[in-house]
């Protein structure tokens, strides 16, 4: 099955033995994961920025691959982990963690893994239940390698925005630093950075939880097209204004008749920058505005100059802009 697997992502099947191979996956659960796996891997290479590096990384895929038909589950998994987080080495701040913890029966083995994106990256990645997780800039994630149990629970910190696989005897649980969501299957997006003072969880299709930590009962249903702001332990619920603001997903920042204020604390964080405003006016200047998410602070900010005129001065050795009437 490995090998298949293997042969399937080098391209070394015809069309016919990779139609095959696809429609046994629907049915051959191991074969699904291992796909998935596979897919994930050749993900992070993504993000090698060295040509060399990642023709290196490549070479080492397949060397690993090939080579782990003679080892156990468990040491295959282990040492998956260990690749994963050897291939995100070759980023700037890109990482894999793995740890290994216990069921709650304290009796199965249940591997863990923590992956981060940095500031002006994003980056997709297919969970074992068939999930889909975008990961946006400085986004942690926690998550097992395989869900076991009642529920599929998962740990957030940043913004990710999710196509959960539907699975009515298994929640999906997201915990972050300061909500709970719980679902069976839905798309929606979870906005929650630890600097900053509101959170918010919006829900684009089926139907979801939110609540406060510890505080279920006290949680509120959302309906499609809403979304729940935190602040504190407490939730409000509102119509999304921006439906666009998504598009971060495909590497595009949308900003609907939003302050420069709130912009410029968007692009610090998406960006790892600061920007000092020393006229304090300018931030209450509007922009209906999109960016792609590669144009970089420069662009980004010479462009909104256009619209409304101001100073610029970027100190690039402190990665630090000063904007001014």
């Amino acid at each position: 099955m490995e090998e298949s697997v293997r042969k399937y992502f080098q391209g070394e099947l015809s069309r016919d033995e990779r139609v095959e191979l696809l429609r046994r996956s629907e049915t051959d659960a191991a074969l699904k994961v291992a796909f998935i796996r596979h897919q994930n891997l050749l993900a992070l290479l993504e993000f090698a920025p060295v040509k060399g590096d990642r023709e290196k990384a490549q070479a080492d895929y397949v060397k690993f691959i090939t080579g782990r038909k003679r080892k156990s589950t468990r040491q295959i998994l282990l040492r998956t982990l260990r690749y994963a987080a050897a291939i995100l080495c070759l980023t700037v701040g890109t990482w894999v963690a793995a740890s290994l913890y216990f069921s709650d029966d304290g009796t199965a083995p249940v591997a863990m893994q923590t992956l981060y994106v940095p500031a002006g990256q994003r980056l997709s990645l297919t969970l074992t239940d068939g999930s889909v997780v975008w990961l946006n800039s400085r986004t942690k994630l926690t998550y097992p390698v395989g869900f076991s149990g009642n529920e599929r629970h998962i740990t957030l910190e940043g913004e990710a925005w999710f196509d959960v696989a539907k699975d009515a005897r298994r929640p999906f649980v997201v915990s972050s630093g300061n909500v709970e969501v719980r679902v069976l299957g839905t798309s929606f997006n979870v906005c929650d950075y630890p600097e900053e003072t509101v959170s918010r969880v919006s829900l684009v299709e089926g139907s979801l939880q939110v609540y406060a930590h510890g505080d279920e009962s006290a949680g509120v249903i959302l309906a499609p097209n809403n979304e729940a702001v935190i602040r504190g332990r407490e939730i409000s619920v509102a119509e999304i204004p921006n439906p666009n603001y998504f598009l971060w997903t495909k590497g595009i920042y949308s900003f609907e008749n939003e302050t420069f204020g709130n912009i410029l604390k968007r692009l610090e964080l998406y960006y790892d920058i600061r920007i000092n405003v020393r006229d304090a006016a300018i931030l209450q200047w509007r922009y209906t505005v999109k960016f792609r998410q590669r144009d970089g602070i420069r662009e980004i900010l010479n462009l909104m100059r256009e619209i409304h005129k101001f100073s610029m001065t970027v100190d690039e050795e402190n990665n630090v802009v000063t904007i001014s009437k």
